[in-house]
């Protein structure tokens, strides 16, 4: 497969491999986070570290099962800056998300989803353009110019960075914005 051995900016050099979406294709839900973490680029697949473990918490309190969605990313390789043994994440640039543009977006036309859910501010603003904001846009359904409508919540890291005061508000940000995922899906 082309993505495989994509070459079109400097991240795969450093990478472990390539981390593809996965999930069914013919998922009426797609989840589209900013790039795969350490776990995810050690295991080559999408979401399976501790931002992985809270989206299937969130998932299964909004009543959606992951098995019927796919997940991916809008970057398909790791960026990250070492410390020590330590490989700590860092967000990809314009060029970057330019780069793998045509990767999502060839997911996207393969699946055909009801619903683009963006995890986080890198994701939403790779789909739906600069402007848009996490904390003003989520929750909102917006059609994306090849069909399917388009959403926007946290990224679930953000979960795991804030304190405990704010943890679980946050986590309950973003199940109501699965579950409104999951009602629009359903009126569909």
């Amino acid at each position: 497969m082309q993505a495989g051995a994509c070459t079109a900016c400097e991240l795969y050099r450093h990478a472990t491999q390539t981390v593809f979406g996965e999930g069914p294709i013919t998922a009426s839900v797609v989840l589209l986070g900013e790039q795969p973490g350490d776990h995810e680029d050690r295991a080559g697949r999408p979401f399976v570290g501790p931002a992985g473990a809270v989206l299937d918490r969130a998932l299964a309190d909004a009543q959606l099962d992951r098995r019927a969605i796919y997940v991916s990313n809008v970057v398909k390789h790791f960026k990250f800056v070492r410390s020590g043994k330590v490989r700590l994440h860092q967000k990809p640039n314009a060029a970057e998300l330019r780069a793998c543009r045509p990767w999502w977006e060839a997911e996207l036309a393969a699946i055909q989803p009801h619903v683009v859910c963006c995890l986080g501010a890198t994701a939403a603003q790779a789909v739906l353009g600069s402007r848009v904001r996490v904390t003003r846009d989520r929750g909102r359904f917006v059609p994306l110019p090849f069909g399917p409508m388009a959403t926007v919540t946290i990224h679930p890291s953000a979960v795991l960075r804030a304190d405990d005061r704010h943890r679980t508000v946050l986590y309950d940000g973003l199940v109501a914005d699965l579950s409104a995922v999951a009602a629009h899906v359903s009126d569909t």
